[in-house]
């Protein structure tokens, strides 16, 4: 196979010709992208660092080849569609120096990744992903302190300029905002045996990767966490023939395309599990919030971490046809100690109880103690539990990112879903293993008055278009943000209670928590029935409004019946929309059941009113959210 040339140009376009990438073989290998006529990424370059050398560096081209592929494919866990069109153009430039890299073009962004083909191990002492912007882009960011994250940070919002001059990290995925014609979402997929990916801030219009060391030697800090105690030279140890992980940007003209893109599915590793029908994505009532703390003239016992209490939240849960309940920290006699329960609480009995009442149980765990006690999996799958919650990892080095496959696999093995709290964001493990139902990597309603709707706003835009979140939304209690005390055991949320209802809606998880007490559901049975029976998984996923940052509106489908969420942040006057509900089925009367924002609702955010309506396809529905508000509907027949 000979040398076709040292220095040349190729251009791959999407299948609707509106997004190009040039990418030019020099020195380096350098691409541009371009969506019509608007430079979106210039002049950027990639490359691999191996101790037995760079790959990319004075690069020469052997073979290219370009293919088509419009298939679609159905995830067991549909989050935003059922099925998932796939369609693309593909690049393959394979080098001397046994390395090839690949270009996919989509029609709403572009991705590549690397594909080595060496004997034996590689170790990577670093790889290059130097992104050019012809402009200085705003930046939505959330930046750790250091590599040690539980990736719950709020976002920044900085030009380049800033970023560049006050450093620091930034987890992905990261926001660019053109402050013109489009936004570039970056993310990475098809995530294993390889740390996460970082960017920093090289200057005004230039970022690079940053990658977290292998560890060497660690030893315990306590019971959820490990000191590193040495660093190898490199990010990663890995066979040198594999394919390394995607780097993606979705490139939107509007913000919805954000919302609705489904590229880490698209990217990720196929699905490595043969039996998937057991999985059982659904509700959770979840104590830790509320402290386990129900009240009231039916509470005639004493509450807390408890067999009574667990009792009434099995209870509460099949009362409203919630699939789970969630056992938290204090279940187990020893957060060490994964086998021996709380004397207090009778797993067993709740495990008996649970299952008479069709309500499956979660239970909560350090990952520190699964990792000490592998075997886990078999015992809990023995002793009737369904999933397990994951907690403080706080790491995404390569060992770390390694950990959560040795758990998804293991857990699959012994038919246990598995929730991933204190990590990273979803990289495609979930695609590959979909009992991984959720991960949090996010600023959310446990963070109390810190979770505002001014940062959540930018989540469907940014960390669930990315993947599953576990926000833990379902708050009774609501308060505008210049008015906000709580604490445990009267936990309370910033924003109004319309807009507690839309996050149900509007964020997406395999698992999502309803957080708040079963005292207060009962209180407020209208708004309990409707987040209850929201769905989950989906069929189809519509933006019906957008504005990163500013307000979503999104229409859902389930079969046949539609769901609305509308949020917004807390900007001070009213905002107005009309919907059209073009996406219903034609020619026929539906009923509409929404929530939305009351009229004093700016102030005491409690304030909200139910109404019912009948509409048809042709309508267009007038509604109002006010500041750190939402809407929310059901519409279905009869």
């Amino acid at each position: 196979m000979g040398q076709v040339s040292l220095a040349q140009s190729i251009v791959l376009s999407s299948p609707d010709r509106k997004i190009t990438t040039r990418i030019e073989i020099a020195d380096k290998i350098f691409y541009s992208v371009s969506q019509g006529s608007d430079l979106v990424l210039d002049k950027s370059s990639l490359g691999l660092n191996l101790k037995s050398g760079y790959l990319g560096k004075s690069p020469k081209l052997l073979k290219k080849q370009i293919v088509s592929r419009n298939t679609s494919f159905r995830p067991v866990v549909p989050l935003k569609f059922s099925d998932i069109k796939n369609e693309y153009n593909e690049l393959r430039m394979d080098f001397a120096g046994d390395y090839s890299v690949v270009f996919r073009a989509y029609n709403d962004g572009v991705a590549y990744r690397f594909v080595t083909r060496k004997k034996g191990d590689a170790e990577v002492i670093g790889e290059d992903a130097a992104i050019r912007l012809p402009e200085g882009y705003l930046a939505h960011i959330q930046q750790p302190g250091s590599f040690h994250t539980s990736y719950e940070e709020s976002y920044k919002h900085l030009s380049l300029k800033d970023w560049g001059e006050k450093k620091g990290l930034a987890t992905l995925p990261v926001l660019l905002d053109s402050r013109k014609k489009y936004k570039v979402l970056i993310s990475e997929s098809d995530l294993n045996d390889y740390p996460a990916m970082f960017l920093h801030s090289e200057g005004v219009n230039s970022l690079n990767a940053a990658f977290p060391k292998a560890p060497l030697e660690y030893e315990d800090n306590g019971d959820r966490s490990m000191k590193i105690l040495k660093e190898a030279d490199y990010i990663a140890k890995t066979s040198g023939s594999r394919s390394f992980p995607w780097r993606y940007f979705v490139i939107s003209s509007n913000d919805g395309q954000l919302i609705t893109n489904t590229m880490t599915a698209s990217l990720a590793s196929p699905l490595q599990m043969e039996d998937t029908g057991w999985i059982r994505p659904g509700k959770v009532s979840w104590e830790w919030w509320n402290d386990a703390s129900p009240y009231g003239p039916d509470v005639n016992f004493v509450a807390g971490y408890n067999l009574e209490t667990y009792k009434y939240y099995i209870d509460f849960a099949a009362k409203y046809g919630i699939e789970y309940i969630i056992m938290d920290e204090g279940w187990a006699k020893s957060t060490r100690d994964p086998f021996t329960p709380n004397p207090d609480v009778d797993l067993k009995e709740l495990i008996r109880y649970g299952k008479s009442k069709n309500v499956g149980i979660v239970l909560w765990l350090t990952w520190l103690t699964v990792e000490h006690h592998f075997d886990v999996f078999k015992t809990f799958s023995e002793w009737g539990i369904k999933g397990v919650k994951i907690d403080f990892m706080d790491r995404s080095d390569q060992w770390m990112v390694n950990y959560y496959e040795r758990v998804a696999k293991e857990a699959a093995k012994h038919k246990l879903f598995v929730d991933f709290h204190g990590s990273f964001k979803p990289a495609g493990l979930e695609y590959k293993y979909p009992n991984v139902l959720s991960y949090e990597g996010v600023r959310g309603m446990e963070q109390m008055g810190g979770a505002t709707p001014d940062n959540s706003v930018y989540f469907p835009f940014m960390r669930n278009a990315v993947g599953p979140m576990d926000y833990t939304p379902g708050a009774m209690i609501s308060m505008q943000p210049d008015v906000y005390r709580a604490e445990r055991p009267n936990a309370a949320s910033i924003g109004t209670r319309a807009y507690q209802m839309a996050l149900f809606v509007i964020f997406e998880s395999g698992l999502q928590m309803l957080a708040d007490n079963p005292t207060l559901y009962y209180r407020n049975a209208d708004c309990t029935e409707f987040i209850a029976g929201v769905p989950v998984t989906w069929d189809e996923t519509r933006v019906l409004a957008a504005e990163a940052g500013e307000y979503a509106i999104v229409a859902k489908r389930k079969g046949k019946e539609w769901y609305i969420g509308g949020m917004t942040n807390n900007k001070e006057s009213v905002r107005e929309f009309d919907l059209k509900l073009d996406f219903l089925e034609n020619g026929k009367n539906l009923k509409m059941v929404s929530f939305e924002d009351g009229i004093n609702a700016g102030r005491q955010a409690m304030d909200y009113r139910r109404k019912e309506s009948t509409v048809k396809s042709s309508d267009t529905i007038h509604i109002k959210m006010v500041r750190n508000g939402g809407w929310a509907a059901k519409i279905y027949g009869e």
